[in-house]
């Protein structure tokens, strides 16, 4: 396939073009290039898409397949006004963050969506599934619905720049000290390997495929990832599971961010993490092992860093200063001391 990769440079784009490269494609990656270039075997069409419907000028001509991972709709139009007409089939890497609703588990495409960001208004971390669902809706009108709407969940894996997933696997594997887990151990996970998503991507691309498909990950507990992550870190220190409320009587984040707890989700969000990928896989999604996924990872934490500064996660200084106080409070008096620490010991598996 003649391909056009809107990106190309960073984390998911430019895993998808060195596999269609790798896979023999002719592939031309429309970027900036002004942190990183796109990967050896691929055209680079140099641009700046904040010009407008200029930018894709260089990019005039016919496509078999044209994939856009933007979350700008203001660029997602653009781009869609100047080259669908010309490109076979078109994709828009989306995320499950459209659904309107988190808290039904295994929902599945056909759920309630956020209602489209008005055109004009600042993009930002909160409007982030309304500007996702406005190039949903630019996609499908522009290209009278034969676009590919790849719905991605949390994206893991080698090469993650938010630093979610590799937190856990990061942090057993560097040791030092007692490590602060919240109690959370049932709750579900669901991250898919960003290699997997890109061979996705290109065999939806391949077949043509239209309309919107959940791309998730399997299921797996919170319990059972932080288990493997100490299996693996070869972590042999103590854990401290600590109550919810206690986390977020002190501040700590959900999900992500400075000073947070990678894969805790806020109350109301027991689907977000059980979207049905049913669909996705009878079409061909495959995944690999999310133990797979986790090994590899932790490999490329340590190629970048164990101690590194990190964009989630607690910070070396907040988790002492946390398990400090979890310690003072189950060193209380006598009775309530001995019912926290057989709560606690039981938790930690010591």
């Amino acid at each position: 396939m003649r391909i056009l990769i809107l990106g190309g440079t960073a984390f998911l784009s430019a895993e998808i073009a060195r596999q269609a490269a790798a896979a023999g494609h002719d592939v031309t990656c429309l970027a900036r290039g002004s942190t990183a270039t796109p990967p050896e075997g691929t055209a680079w069409l140099r641009a700046d898409r904040a010009t407008g419907r200029q930018a894709y000028q260089v990019a005039a001509g016919e496509w078999d397949a044209v994939i856009d991972v933007t979350r700008d709709p203001g660029r997602a139009r653009d781009a869609l006004e100047a080259l669908a007409p010309m490109a076979a089939h078109w994709t828009v890497v989306s995320s499950c963050s459209v659904y309107a609703d988190h808290s039904v588990p295994h929902a599945d495409e056909g759920a309630a969506l956020l209602p489209p960001l008005t055109p004009g208004t600042v993009l930002a971390a909160e409007n982030y599934g309304e500007a996702k669902s406005a190039i949903e809706h630019y996609a499908t009108d522009v290209t009278g619905g034969t676009a590919h709407l790849c719905r991605a969940g949390l994206i893991g894996g080698p090469g993650d720049t938010s630093d979610r997933y590799g937190y856990w696997p990061a942090r057993f594997a560097r040791g030092a000290g007692p490590v602060l887990v919240p109690d959370i151990g049932s709750s579900a996970t669901q991250v898919i390997d960003v290699r997997d998503l890109a061979s996705w991507v290109l065999t939806a691309a391949g077949l043509k495929l239209a309309g919107a498909l959940n791309a998730v990950g399997s299921v797996v507990q919170f319990g059972d990832y932080v288990d493997e992550s100490r299996l693996q870190g070869k972590y042999s220190g103590r854990t401290y599971t600590v109550p919810e409320e206690w986390l977020v009587a002190r501040g700590i984040d959900y999900w992500a961010g400075p000073d947070s707890l990678p894969l805790w989700l806020p109350p109301g969000h027991d689907g977000f993490a059980t979207r049905s990928n049913d669909a996705a896989v009878a079409a061909g999604l495959s995944m690999r092992p999310w133990q797979e996924t986790l090994q590899d990872t932790l490999e490329d934490e340590r190629r970048r860093g164990l101690d590194r500064e990190r964009k989630a996660g607690l910070s070396p200084e907040t988790e002492r200063r946390l398990v400090e106080e979890f310690q003072a409070a189950v060193s209380g008096p006598a009775p309530a001391r001995r019912a926290r620490a057989g709560r606690e010991s039981s938790r930690s598996g010591q």
